[in-house]
């Protein structure tokens, strides 16, 4: 499956309080793939892609911190101007919204997105007509019970 499983946690965010997390992960040996941080005010939300999703979870409600599992396409895309938008065009004029994204380079050339879509199945059936990489989980290097 091309699903990516994500973990979503809230954490106060008051200094140190994403240090813990992230230490807490490293104890556990757990290794981050990715990872967004997004300002909710009193707290953020913490988006994670991770090796291990049952182990992640299971340090997060360990440590009270409920993590809620969903489903994310993770995409490569060519990293040069105007390569994003026409990836875009295509998934709207299929109707499919784009809920959230989060990307990060690495790769020679290339740039690595994360997308939570209005219809996840529908955008993973718009991109591999289109030719586009999507990557799943064992190509992204993690374990998921779930599937």
């Amino acid at each position: 499956m091309k699903l990516l499983k994500q973990l979503s946690v809230h954490i106060e965010n008051v200094p140190g309080r994403l240090y813990e997390v992230t230490k807490w992960l490293g104890n556990a040996g757990i290794n981050l793939r990715a990872l967004n941080l997004v300002d909710k005010g009193d707290f953020g939300l913490l988006r994670l892609l991770v090796t291990d999703i049952v182990k992640t979870r299971r340090v997060m409600m360990e440590n009270q911190l409920p993590a809620f599992v969903e489903n994310v396409v993770a995409i490569e895309v060519e990293d040069k101007p105007g390569k994003l938008a026409e990836l875009l065009k295509s998934l709207y004029e299929a109707n499919i919204g784009v809920v959230y994204m989060y990307a990060f380079t690495g790769l020679p050339n290339k740039a690595v997105m994360i997308f939570h879509f209005s219809d996840n199945e529908g955008a993973l059936q718009v991109l591999e007509e289109s030719g586009i990489m999507v990557f799943d989980s064992e190509s992204f290097g993690i374990i998921d019970s779930y599937q």
